[in-house]
């Protein structure tokens, strides 16, 4: 039996946020381990709001994580992104650097990053680069992320973005919705990833009414799309059934230098769920997608295209596609084929 190492986890959010779900506590989770978790408030976003409102817990959580660099030589400490939203990138590479082990695990384009005020005050730049200075192993989410950790640190590890298809109930019924539907599935900072495809979508439901649902946790408005949207709550106890209701997944992204380091995560989801998806070439997608079959659309034609393509496509024809991307996330993208690395390289 394998014996545990003392593990400590960092991250600026809990397990309702994004990030640091995926890239930490669901790899907890699915290998049963325990850890001495660190999550700042906790909660699922550190919003300036959030931050005032809680200011006496995020003076606590500051002077823990000051008081925590002391007591790591002989523990393995595994960072998700970065320690506090308060930081340019000196607390992160003091902890990793005082770890018996450090390890950086980060899946954004954080040095393409451009915040705009407040945040600019604290460049996720800065932090990145201290923290894959300091850490003793860099664990980085894709090919692109990992090219650039690479110029700063020799070990450098990529470890995709991984989702349990257990968790995932399958799509068995193939036949379209009364009301076709497409289905995206986010945080509330993406969701204005949307909008670069309000054109196609409008114009698809201005002839065959489509419908189009968000999971997410946000409720802000996307201007003209408000007519199609539905909204769904994230929820870690309905998020793996919602997406079989739907009759095909969405992921666009625009071209920035910060989408170049997007690790296909939703994809990857939709394909859990046996989905049918439709994204933008952009970051991971690309590989993701041409893996599974689905359609890469560049632009507002490409993108009504594929839709269309895939709105009147046969029920068999679909039902391939779904079945194909389930068994691409399987066998290359799940827990259980990257899990033996993770513990490689972590130690654990």
């Amino acid at each position: 039996m394998r014996k545990q190492t003392s593990l400590v986890t960092v991250a600026t959010y809990g397990a309702a946020g994004s990030s640091a779900r995926v890239r930490i506590y669901e790899w907890l989770r699915f290998l049963n381990l325990t850890a001495v978790q660190n999550d700042y408030l906790g909660g699922r976003e550190n919003g300036l709001g959030t931050l005032i409102h809680g200011l006496p817990r995020v003076i606590s959580a500051e002077s823990n994580l000051r008081r925590l660099s002391k007591q790591l030589s002989t523990s393995t400490l595994l960072m998700s992104r970065e320690a506090s939203p308060f930081s340019n990138g000196r607390l992160e590479s003091s902890l990793l650097a005082k770890a018996g082990h450090g390890i950086y695990d980060f899946d954004d384009a954080m040095f393409n990053a451009r915040p705009t005020m407040p945040k600019k005050l604290w460049s996720k730049a800065k932090v990145w680069s201290a923290a894959v200075r300091s850490a003793d192993t860099v664990i980085a989410g894709n090919d692109y992320l990992a090219e650039h950790a690479a110029k700063l640190r020799n070990d450098v590890v990529i470890i995709p973005s991984c989702v349990n298809p257990r968790e995932y109930i399958p799509k068995s019924n193939y036949s379209l919705n009364e009301i076709p539907t497409l289905i995206w599935m986010g945080s509330p900072a993406t969701e204005h990833y949307l909008q670069l495809i309000a054109e196609p979508l409008l114009s698809i439901n201005a002839q065959t009414r489509i419908r189009l649902i968000i999971v997410s946790a946000g409720c802000r408005s996307l201007g003209q799309l408000d007519q199609i949207v539905e909204r769904v709550n994230w929820s870690a106890q309905t998020f793996g059934s919602v997406l079989a209701q739907a009759d095909i997944g969405i992921m666009p992204l625009d071209k920035s230098l910060y989408a170049q380091g997007k690790c296909a995560y939703k994809l990857l989801q939709y394909g859990a769920a046996g989905l049918p998806a439709v994204g933008s070439p952009v970051g991971a997608n690309r590989a993701v997608i041409d893996s599974m079959g689905g359609h890469c659309a560049t632009n507002n034609q490409e993108w009504e295209q594929s839709l269309r393509d895939l709105i009147t496509s046969a029920v068999a024809d679909r039902a391939a596609l779904g079945m194909r991307a389930r068994d691409v996330v399987s066998r290359s993208y799940s827990f259980d084929c990257w899990a033996e690395l993770w513990r490689r390289t972590t130690g654990i």
